[in-house]
């Protein structure tokens, strides 16, 4: 892959998701000068003599005990390592790649007193493959993410652990195998690396990501369902969604109908079908997942801005020589996209398990039960319909707003917090869980289609089918199940299903 270069307040989330994905990243050297001229700042602003918060006083609700000079090396030390109190399973090694990056691109706008060195060691870990070994839990997401990301900072003064390849080993023997020594941070520079969103927004962003991919996947296995129930595309025109001017729900239409196109299956029922309408989870396929599209938009948008932002405290204006708090640490623009993202990835769910359920039952679908050509002494599909059943209400528990539970810190200081954190977190087990709804739709849809031979669908959909019937065959008779699930999942979650169909689809970013 080529290097991602990252200039600061501008990166795309096209760039975000490749440096997600693994692509190497570096600095725009541009950001330089900005750097340095805040480094030289804060100590023009330290020789004046004021208090200035988290550069010569406490934290948090000590903010009023004054720090004298010779300590202020020690009072940075003090508070990465004091605030490196998180608990749990470490961030994946992608996410917590991600939050290096977004920190990297906060500090080098040149508004948080750091270092020219400090920048370059947070280069040097993304560069030689370091990654912080994070624990997931502690952060309220205000003031920032404290927990998680003095973690972070802890292996830059070689402290904690880090991931190196395929090892874990402790961040001070990771430093020195890469040439590299551990920082002694200087006034605000522990402050500026703890304080932050780049946990909460790392985690959106990669839920973001993640549903994408899985939104376009639903599309296809919408499509295919469709097709195995014979049901009508006529649902899908234009001229329906030009009237109610969403412009998701129109996005949405085109291209379920642009993936039904040159289908002989939907040419073999256009006359003479009984049936005036299809079910909802058919014909209301662009309102639930058009709309579930404008929504993942706004967060996009929204964590396109939080990403390229400052959101550490106090900021430095250098050319004032200034340093001024604020709380552009608190994380509710992040908690509140985590909430919506949540909302979608439920719904895309939901909606698919309602094909799952319509395809199984003979009574809707006119096909086999539970889609096995011998029902009764095979089960065929009937708990895999069950397990996407319990996969949607799993999704359902956790698609509660987490913003709303907001809880007092930091002795009343912090007395209302954003939940981002956790709100974020979530969000990849709930992509993981619509993943295998979609999975399982996967395998169902193509199942039902079977039994329309030789009748074809769409050249699209049937290039969609031919990859999973060259992993998974007709379900003729009852098998291990597992495997074959395993398998569409893989699909669906890997983007292999969707570049497959090789259709035009609506995207995210």
């Amino acid at each position: 892959m080529s290097p991602i270069v990252l200039t600061p307040g501008e990166v795309s989330l096209i760039q975000w998701r490749a440096v997600y994905r693994g692509a190497p990243a570096t600095l725009d050297p541009a950001t330089g000068p900005a750097i340095a001229e805040s480094a030289a700042a804060v100590e023009r602003i330290l020789a004046k003599g004021a208090p200035v918060y988290g550069i010569n006083t406490g934290f948090g609700k000590l903010a009023s005990v004054r720090i004298e000079a010779e300590d202020l090396e020690t009072l940075q030390r003090n508070i990465v390592l004091s605030h490196a109190a998180g608990v749990g399973e470490p961030v994946p090694v992608p996410i917590a790649r991600l939050m290096i990056a977004l920190k990297l691109t906060g500090l080098a706008q040149g508004a948080s007193g750091v270092r020219p060195g400090t920048i370059a060691l947070l280069r040097a870990m993304l560069d030689k493959g370091l990654t912080p070994v994070i624990p997931a839990q502690g952060s309220v997401g205000a003031s920032g993410d404290l927990a998680p990301l003095s973690h972070l900072a802890a292996t830059m003064i070689g402290v904690g652990e880090m991931f190196v390849g395929d090892r874990r080993i402790p961040a001070a023997q990771a430093l020195a195998e890469a040439g590299l020594a551990p920082l002694t941070l200087g006034p605000k520079e522990g402050l500026a690396l703890l304080n932050g969103t780049q946990f909460s927004t790392a985690h959106a962003l990669a839920a973001l990501f993640e549903a994408e991919t899985l939104f376009r996947a639903a599309l296809i296995t919408g499509a295919l369902a469709t097709e195995a129930a014979k049901g009508s595309d006529t649902p899908f025109d234009h001229r329906i969604y030009v009237l109610r001017r969403q412009p998701g729900q129109i996005e949405t239409a085109d291209a379920l109908r642009n993936l039904m196109a040159g289908s002989a299956i939907r040419a073999s029922h256009l006359e003479g079908d009984a049936r005036v309408q299809d079910p909802y989870c058919l014909r209301c396929q662009p309102q639930v997942m058009g709309a579930a599209l404008d929504i993942l938009r706004q967060c996009a948008a929204t964590l396109e801005h939080e990403a390229n932002g400052v959101t550490d405290n106090p900021l430095i204006f250098a050319g004032a020589d200034e340093a001024l708090s604020g709380g552009n640490f608190h994380a509710e623009p992040v908690a509140f996209a985590a909430d919506i993202i949540a909302l979608a990835l439920c719904e895309i769910g939901s909606l698919s398990e309602r094909r799952i359920a319509m395809l199984v039952d003979p009574a809707l679908s006119g096909m086999p039960a539970f889609l096995t050509p011998h029902p009764g002494l095979n089960s065929g599909f009937m708990i895999a319909q069950v397990t996407a059943a319990a996969l949607v209400s799993e999704n359902k528990q956790r698609a509660y707003p987490a913003s709303v539970d907001s809880i007092p810190t930091s002795a009343n200081q912090e007395d209302h917090v954003s939940m981002a954190a956790h709100g974020a977190r979530r969000l990849l087990g709930m992509a993981e869980n619509a993943s295998a709804i979609i999975g399982i739709e996967l395998l169902a849809a193509a199942q039902g289609c079977d039994f329309h031979q030789p009748l074809q669908s769409s050249p699209a959909l049937e290039a969609a089918r031919a990859l999973l019937r060259a992993e998974v065959p007709t379900l003729a008779e009852d098998r291990h199940m597992h495997p074959d699930m395993a398998a569409a999942i893989e699909l669906v979650r890997g983007g292999k299903l969707v570049e497959a169909a090789n259709a035009p689809l609506p995207g995210v970013c």
